[in-house]
């Protein structure tokens, strides 16, 4: 299947795709992940993102659907694909949908993360950090490291938080999703493509009911 999960900073889809992507060998196409591996690519639509970036200019829609040409192309995805990050937009939905056709392709699934409380995905964001070694999410309250200091995946010592981890900017963000992205809500609904879920909880009480919806998007 092919899917995209929806929902606010903070909601968890990063988590939920790790999940499918370990238990149904599916394959994540993040949009940050994309844009940093074509940055340091040195192929020609990875010198425009660099030079994108460096500027400090937001990469277009075009550039994005072209990453993710190349990796439709390259035949990613044989067990499924999870969009990550992308579309964000309306108009971002149009020029995925119309990438699929194009590629003989269709998105099975829009699981909706939904998060009742801005005052949660405040505090679960801004607790959140990242072994940068292997990767690996932690929050200060919910999830800390068995072993202070210390990875429990990896062992790695060197923990990493983003600048735009913080409450200030979480809200800001919130309000951008709000605007630009809830309006998907009702667009993949109308296409009968939606699946809403309570994105509170547990993960593995989170990932359950994730599952109960692609099974029914696929019943």
């Amino acid at each position: 299947m092919n899917i995209i999960l929806l929902g606010p900073p903070g909601a968890g889809k990063g988590t939920q795709a790790h999940k499918l992507v370990a238990e149904k060998g599916m394959v994540q196409l993040s949009t940050g992940d994309m844009l940093r591996a074509a940055r340091s690519s040195g192929t020609s639509i990875g010198n425009q993102v660099a030079e994108i970036m460096d500027s400090g200019s937001l990469v277009t829609d075009e550039i994005v659907i072209g990453l993710i040409e190349e990796q439709l192309d390259a035949g990613v995805g044989s067990n499924g694909i999870i969009f990550d990050g992308f579309p964000r937009t309306l108009a971002q939905a149009d020029a995925l949908g119309a990438l699929l056709k194009a590629k003989g392709k269709r998105l099975d699934a829009v699981i909706e993360m939904r998060i009742a409380n801005d005052e949660e995905l405040v505090q679960r964001v801004s607790g959140r950090f990242t072994c940068g070694n292997c990767g690996a999410v932690y929050h200060d309250q919910t999830k800390p490291t068995k072993v202070e200091g210390t990875c429990d995946q990896c062992g790695g010592t060197e923990f990493k938080r983003r600048p735009d981890d913080n409450a200030e900017t979480m809200r800001t963000r919130l309000l951008a999703y709000y605007k630009d992205t809830s309006p998907l809500i009702g667009y993949y609904y109308a296409e009968g493509k939606l699946q809403t879920i309570d994105g509170l909880g547990e993960i593995d009480d989170v990932a359950a009911r994730v599952s109960g919806a692609l099974a029914a998007a696929d019943a």
